[in-house]
């Protein structure tokens, strides 16, 4: 195992972000001696690509992990309680993108830049954070380590392929069904203008295309949604990211209020954050800190335009921040605008990553 490499599972290849997994497991030369792409019945037949061979997918069941070395699962909440305790009997190492254990306190939440000593507190699952929490903490953490922080509020701007590519596949067909619309809406030749050709006019109300994946049709939309929602009034996702955040930066009072909003973006998430600091915080000495900070990128130029957008951060490993400014409602407070690409460092570069420091 050593000498040759390591023998690798991946849970739920031939998604969104196990495909992004053996990119990046290929594109950082991890040392793999051996590749195990699982599905689902629905996957067998598939093939994966990795390192220039086409490896056929295989049915997950309880012999899935004998002889393997490290199992990546990127299968969902219900796969990973079922099989990873059967992976770990099996003596691999599992490292779980789901929600399954995160909140386990037996098992570490791991942001390589952020806690990677918790990686040696490992019981044989090591869990991969939410990937808004992660985009998050990129930016937020560093500022902690000098300032000291006391409270968060957050806003977030998630992109669609959050959802697996299903919701990309609904975006793009309700785009296209819009734009086709209203291109039929006015007759060919009509040279008369009317009220809706008028410059920074919206087109007139339609029935919506259907939507499946998302509660209301995402195009040309926002909902305030993302995932269920708890009777607080805050939906599964913000509770995660109060939740893991406190977890992974080792501080079970910090109090984080998220409002998590599903956005017509392809891929990469966003976040607007304001945090109060117990100590006083400038904006060039929050600047000097970003900086400098591992797998994060300062693009604060807002009088050039240059700040982070999720076109410009989409397949980029590192994360980019930006609008760095002091919040004029809170003592000690600092505003500022993170995005990463959620399908890497939110998930399959975050894996990998923990899989190096093993």
């Amino acid at each position: 195992m050593l000498m040759g490499g390591y023998h690798m599972a991946v849970v739920g290849a031939t998604g969104a972000a196990g495909t992004e997994l053996l990119r990046v497991l290929e594109r950082r030369s991890f040392s793999v001696a051996s590749l195990r792409p699982i599905g689902s019945a629905r996957s067998v037949g598939k093939s994966v690509q990795f390192c220039g061979e086409s490896i056929p997918v295989e049915k997950l069941n309880g012999g899935s992990f004998e002889k393997i070395d490290i199992a990546f699962f990127s299968a969902g909440g219900d796969v990973s309680r079922t099989f990873v305790p059967i992976a770990c009997q099996a003596d691999a190492i599992v490292i779980d993108k789901s929600s399954a254990f995160r909140m386990d306190p037996r098992v570490p939440l791991v942001i390589p830049e952020i806690n990677a000593e918790d990686v040696r507190l490992h019981r044989g699952i090591i869990a991969n954070p939410n990937c808004t929490t992660t985009v998050m903490l990129m930016a937020l953490y560093p500022l902690h380590q000098i300032f000291h922080v006391h409270r968060v509020f957050a806003a977030t701007y998630q992109a669609v392929s959050g959802s697996g590519n299903r919701g990309v596949e609904e975006l793009t067909q309700q785009t296209k069904t819009r734009a086709e619309e209203n291109c039929s809406r006015r007759p060919a030749g009509d040279a008369k203008e009317t009220a809706s050709d008028q410059p920074g006019s919206a087109p007139p109300a339609t029935e919506s295309p259907p939507a499946t994946v998302f509660p209301h049709p995402i195009a040309f939309n926002l909902l305030p949604h993302v995932d269920s929602f708890l009777e607080s009034g805050y939906t599964k996702e913000e509770v995660k990211m109060q939740d893991e955040t406190r977890k992974i930066m080792h501080l079970p009072t910090l109090r984080v209020s998220a409002t998590c909003v599903r956005v017509p973006v392809y891929r990469a998430h966003s976040v607007a954050v304001t945090a109060e600091f117990g100590r006083p915080v400038s904006v060039h000495q929050a600047r000097e800190v970003l900086s400098k900070a591992p797998g994060l990128e300062l693009i604060d130029e807002p009088n050039n335009n240059h700040y982070p957008m999720p076109l410009t951060v989409a397949g980029k490993d590192n994360c980019h921040v930006g609008r760095v400014r002091l919040d004029c409602a809170l003592e000690n407070g600092l505003s500022f605008w993170v995005a990463g690409d959620q399908l890497l460092k939110g998930a399959a570069l975050n894996a990998v990553q923990i899989a190096e420091l093993l």
